[in-house]
């Protein structure tokens, strides 16, 4: 099964000031800039195993390193900046359609840089069925709890996305109820890009506008999409972090969804596991529940670390940015700058050893 990874990274300069990425993005075509100033997104090719993802994540972020070292920035992997001042978004008219719709709150996205996991289309409906029972363990790479500088949330990151940026229209960016058929997935696409563009249109856009630069399969940003384009099915709850423990989710992500199509999956109580006999998964609302705690307490949460045990994730091999970080009423602008400065080095230091342990 085919998997592939996109993951976006603040970029600072020496003194853990956001800055732009500049030369980093001429470092290969799977490299590019995002809507906003400071942050970047790498991408890997669709991959058959995971020592080819591995290599290939690593190997391009080993390139940006190097580029980085010689210009003197760096890579963050926060999920927040933490503290900064304004982002600016770069200008387009995709932005600015969505800034007219969504109000103010779209202005929380700029603040936000998360991990998106691809795995090739099979089964589809069990597919996105599974992830979307798995939300909850995007605990597992919660990296920073401050927004604006305060602490909101173990993923502050996933709180301002989903309950501020898209809050009046929580159908376009928050987990979607498990799916009978692709028919009806696609029915609420449909629907989801007839609201945007009703959306858009009192606001003063003319649909035409809104036809260019829109479709249904890209008008909505929620936990778990299918994408045409690709096509997989794509996972974006986690936040962005260290290559290692991005891999290590992965890898447990990707047995889950390896074991499903050799087994059944089932729909039915509110526990969920992965067992010999299948794959239960829990009732909707028990998800949402889950996802919750995952957001707010991460893995504090008891309820969330049995509840990924029992799907199949080794809960005790991670280490979140979060538990390292969380703790301060405020973090100021200066001490933001040091934390930035502080992981986007341990991000340097944790490529070196993911290339140490491939050469050894």
């Amino acid at each position: 099964m085919q998997t592939s990874i996109e993951v976006e990274y603040w970029v600072v300069d020496e003194s853990g000031e956001l800055t732009e990425p500049g030369p980093l993005v001429d470092v290969s075509d799977n490299v590019e800039e995002e809507f906003v100033g400071p942050l970047f997104e790498l991408k890997t090719p669709p991959c058959e195993t995971m020592a080819e993802l591995k290599r290939e994540f690593v190997g391009e972020l080993a390139n940006v390193l190097a580029e980085a070292d010689r210009c003197g920035k760096g890579l963050v992997p926060l999920g927040t900046p933490i503290n900064c001042g304004p982002i600016d978004q770069h200008p387009g008219e995709r932005s600015h359609i969505q800034e007219c719709v969504l109000g103010e709150n779209f202005g929380y996205a700029k603040y936000c840089a998360g991990t998106h996991v691809h795995v090739e289309k099979r089964n589809v409906v069990d597919q996105l069925n599974v992830l979307i029972a798995l939300d909850p363990a995007l605990a597992l790479c919660n990296s920073s709890p401050y927004f604006e500088g305060r602490p909101i949330a173990s993923s502050a990151r996933a709180y301002v996305y989903r309950r501020k940026c898209y809050e009046q229209f929580p159908k376009h960016g928050q987990l979607w109820e498990y799916a009978d058929n692709v028919g009806q997935w696609n029915r609420r696409l449909e629907r989801r890009y007839e609201e945007f563009k009703d959306a858009a249109v009192t606001e003063g856009i003319d649909e035409e506008r809104v036809d260019e630069r829109f479709t249904p399969d890209d008008v909505v940003w929620t936990p778990v999409r299918l994408r045409q384009e690709f096509p997989t099915v794509e996972w974006r709850s986690p936040d962005a972090t260290v290559p290692s423990e991005i891999l290590r989710l992965v890898a447990d992500l990707e047995a889950v969804m390896e074991r499903l199509h050799h087994t059944n999956v089932s729909v039915a109580g509110e526990n969920g596991a992965v067992t010999e006999d299948g794959i239960a998964l829990p009732e909707f609302d028990a998800v949402c529940g889950l996802a919750d705690e995952a957001i707010i307490d991460g893995l504090a949460s008891q309820n969330v670390r049995n509840y990924l045990d029992r799907m199949g994730f080794s809960v005790a091999d991670y280490e979140p940015i979060t538990d390292r970080i969380a703790g301060r009423e405020h973090v100021g602008p200066t001490d933001a700058c040091e934390l930035r400065r502080t992981y986007a080095d341990l991000l340097a230091r944790d490529v070196d050893a993911l290339l140490q342990t491939a050469d050894a």
